[in-house]
Parts: structure tokens; C-alpha cells; sequence
């Protein structure tokens, strides 16, 4: 036992879980200015949007990030999850009074709903690829929704009718959070993690290395329904009535544009895109009322578009560099584990003392010297026998 903590010590790395601390930190913060009346119930609101919108935008990275496949039906995945758990949730409501226990149940019973589909549909749209993949899937979240839309009992046109759990339903949603970031990043470190990435990095070469391609494209689809549908069961126990009309197409676009904006394969990037753009559409829609609500799209497009040229332009790139988040949590993360790193004994590659330097070693320009061996010393006469 005591040889099993001695090695997560030495191999703990801060940066592997600034993200827990983020999240963690935020919980507890706003936890209390909740119950001390500090927290509004407006912001409490725009807070579970933000929880949910995180959820949907890093198991989105999943499949576009780290697997390196263009999905466009991720809304449509949150909406089986929502409109199954609501209906459940309506159903057992009477019969247990619990609820949390509710939740839990919804939320189990919506994200594995949602993976059964994402295997449906990932079974055999996963055999395509690029753009023949993105019409597939945009194709599986219009037909859901539409569905949806026609079911009497899901409510119709006029929606599903619930009971909202209320303002602290972000304490909940950061919970499921923390889970999934669990699950995610120790998926994407292990063993299988590093198989996923070498299918997106070159398919053919996974292949050759005996890489079921096809089981691990499947298996992070089913991945990431699954929490697209637990984000689906928060959104229906956030707001009342469920209406189709939210799972459209621009909904996946702008979940997308969260991936694309965090950075592909940035767990973190995906964390602070999802919360900025959460928090730009919450204040476009309270800010821009009456007539200037048509502007919002507009105001919109231009943050977005503002946003992809800082982050792609070259001749922003020494700006991205010196205002960089990651660099500066780096910076700390180094300061903090230095000391953590004399104590063990290591030392980085990259400062190892050497007598040649690294430019010598990678250059191809050798001076051709004329070697003279030593002349050999002469014996001692005096030695002999």
C-alpha cells in the first residue's frame, strides 16, 4: 500500500487536474454565495446553462478532437436524452419522493437511451468519413427531433411539461461534470486514449498496428451520445416546457464552434469556449429585446468571427503568445512542482549538462579534422624482467 501511494506521488502532475480544481473551486464558491442569497437567480440559471454547455462541447471534443471525425447530430443526442428522462421523471415523480434519487435515475436512464442511438446511428455511418459523415448525423438529429415533435406523449408541437428542479440545479450539473471530466481524461490518457488519437493521426497506420478502428470509432461514439443525452436530462430538469424547436441544426453548429474555438483535443479550451459563448448568448439575449432581438445573430456572428481570426491570424501570433492561459498555468505549474522535482531527483531531458550542444548534434555540417593518434609511451627499462 504504502509503494502504490509513493508512485501516484511521483507521478502526480498538477496539470493533469487543473481542470478538477477549476471546476471543484467553482462548486464550492458558488455553492455558498447561493445559500448565503449572494447569487442571483438569474446567474444560478445562466450557471447550469454554462454546466451543461461544458458537457456537451467536451464529449463533442471526443469524437471531432480526439478521434478526428466531423459529427453534426450532437443535438440531436441531447434531445432523446432530454425528452426520455423528462417522461421518466413525469412517471416516477409520484412514486418516489426523492428528488435526487429522480435525477440520478433520469439521468442514468436519458444518457443510456442516448448511447443506444449513437450506436444505432454510429454502427454504420461510421464506415463513412468527412463530409458524408457530418450529412449523416445532421440527418439522425433532424429526423429525431422531428419525431419528437409529432409523439403525443412527448407532448407534441406544444412540448413536454416538467417540473423544473429550480435555481440550485447547478450544484447538480457541476457534480455530473466532475464525472465526466473523470472519465473523459483518464479515457483520453490511457492505453485506448492513445489508440483514439493514433486512428486520427493516420488510420491506415493504426490498422497496420493491429488497431480495431472500427471498435474504437464506435465505442467513443457511444461515449459521447452518452453524455450528450446526460446533458439533455439537465437541460429538461433546468426548464419547462421541452420544445423541439431547441435541438436544431444551428444548436449542433454552435456546439461545434465550441470545440473549434477551445482548440481540438484541449479539454480545457473546450471548458472556457463553452463558458464565454454561454455567457455571450445569455447577454445578446437579456441586452438585445423588442426590435434589436434580430441583431443578435448578427452581433453574434461577428464575436465568433472576431474570435477565429485572433486565434488563426499570423501576425497575431505574439499577442496569443504573451495573453496565452495555458502558458501562464504552466508557468505556475512548473513553479509549484520544482521544488517536487529536486526532492525526487529527476532532471528534464532537455537540461541535461552536456559538452555538445544540441545545434552540434542536429547539424548535417561536420568539420573533417585530421585524426593523429598518440604515440604510446615508452617502456620502462627497468620494469623488465
Amino acid at each position: 500500500m504504502k509503494s502504490y501511494f509513493s508512485n501516484i506521488k511521483s507521478n502526480f502532475k498538477l496539470k493533469h487536474y487543473i481542470n478538477y480544481i477549476a471546476v471543484g473551486v467553482a462548486l464550492v464558491l458558488l455553492t455558498v454565495f447561493y445559500y448565503s442569497g449572494i447569487l442571483k437567480r438569474s446567474s444560478a440559471d445562466l450557471i447550469t446553462q454554462m454546466g451543461f454547455s461544458i458537457i456537451l462541447a467536451v464529449s463533442l471534443n471526443l469524437v471531432v478532437g480526439f478521434l478526428g471525425e466531423l459529427s453534426l447530430g450532437h443535438a440531436g443526442f441531447m434531445c432523446v436524452g432530454a425528452y426520455i428522462g423528462a417522461y421518466l421523471t413525469n412517471a416516477i415523480s409520484s412514486a418516489i419522493p426523492s428528488k435526487i434519487l429522480v435525477l440520478i435515475i433520469a439521468v442514468i436512464v436519458g444518457g443510456l437511451s442516448a448511447s443506444v442511438f449513437g450506436f444505432i446511428v454510429g454502427l454504420p455511418a461510421l464506415r463513412l468519413k468527412g463530409d458524408y459523415l457530418a450529412i449523416v448525423t445532421l440527418a439522425f438529429g433532424e429526423i429525431v427531433r422531428n419525431i419528437c415533435k409529432n409523439l403525443p406523449f412527448f407532448g407534441g408541437a406544444l412540448g413536454l411539461s416538467t417540473t423544473p428542479y429550480g435555481p440550485s440545479m447547478f450544484i447538480p450539473t457541476f457534480i455530473i461534470l466532475l464525472i465526466m471530466l473523470a472519465v473523459v481524461q483518464n479515457l483520453v490518457r490511457s492505453k485506448h486514449g492513445r489508440a483514439i488519437t493514433a486512428i486520427r493521426d493516420n488510420e491506415i497506420a493504426a490498422k497496420s498496428m493491429g488497431i480495431n478502428v472500427t471498435y474504437y470509432k464506435l465505442f467513443v461514439f457511444v461515449i459521447s451520445a452518452f453524455f450528450a443525452g446526460v446533458a439533455g436530462v439537465i437541460y429538461g430538469g433546468f426548464t419547462t416546457p421541452i420544445l423541439y424547436s431547441f435541438f436544431s441544426y444551428n444548436y449542433s453548429i454552435e456546439i461545434l464552434v465550441m470545440v473549434v474555438l477551445g482548440g481540438m483535443g484541449s479539454i480545457g479550451g473546450s471548458i472556457i469556449s463553452a463558458t464565454v459563448l454561454t455567457y455571450i448568448n445569455f447577454v445578446l439575449q437579456t441586452k438585445l429585446s423588442g426590435d434589436l432581438a434580430a441583431l443578435k445573430y448578427l452581433f453574434y456572428a461577428i464575436i465568433l468571427i472576431a474570435l477565429v481570426i485572433y486565434r488563426n491570424a499570423p501576425s497575431l501570433k505574439k499577442y496569443r503568445e504573451k495573453f496565452n492561459l495555458s502558458n501562464l498555468i504552466n508557468m505556475i505549474i512548473k513553479k509549484f512542482s520544482k521544488k517536487e522535482r529536486e526532492e525526487v531527483g529527476t532532471v528534464e531531458w532537455d537540461r541535461v549538462p552536456t559538452k555538445i550542444s544540441t545545434d552540434e548534434i542536429l547539424s548535417a555540417d561536420f568539420t573533417v579534422t585530421n585524426y593523429k593518434p598518440d604515440k604510446p609511451d615508452k617502456p620502462d627499462k627497468s620494469e623488465r624482467p
